[in-house]
C-alpha cells in the first residue's frame, strides 16, 4: 500500500468510513446501536427489538441498488427515523455514537 492512500476493500455493498477506508455493511451494528440508544432511553426489550428492526430494515433498503455509502448517511438516515418516533430517542443515539470511541 502506498504512503498516504487510504485501503480500500473490496465488498459487495461498502461503507465509506469518516477516515476513508470501508468495509462490508453489517446490519448488525445498525441493529446495535438502534437497540443501545432504545436501552439508554429506558424502552422496554420488545420496542427496543422492534425499532432497531425498522431502522434496520429503512437502511437496508436505502443501501438496495448501492455499491457505496458513507457511514456519515447512515446515520443520518437512522437519526431521521428515530426523529419521527421520538426526539429523545435519536438525542440517545446521537450521544451514543461518541461513547463507542471510548470502549
Amino acid at each position: 500500500m502506498k504512503k498516504g492512500k487510504k485501503e480500500r476493500q473490496s465488498c459487495r455493498q461498502c461503507v465509506v468510513k469518516r477516515k476513508g477506508h470501508t468495509e462490508e455493511f453489517d446490519e448488525k451494528k445498525v441493529y446495535g446501536s438502534v437497540y443501545a440508544a432504545c436501552a439508554s432511553a429506558h424502552y422496554g426489550e420488545m420496542q427496543c427489538e422492534k425499532i432497531a428492526g425498522e431502522a434496520t430494515k429503512k437502511v437496508k433498503k436505502l443501501l438496495k441498488n448501492k455499491k457505496e455509502i458513507s457511514s456519515t448517511e447512515i446515520r443520518r438516515k437512522i437519526e431521521s427515523e428515530l426523529k419521527k418516533k421520538d426526539e429523545e430517542l435519536a438525542f440517545f443515539y446521537e450521544q451514543h455514537l461518541p461513547n463507542l470511541k471510548r470502549l
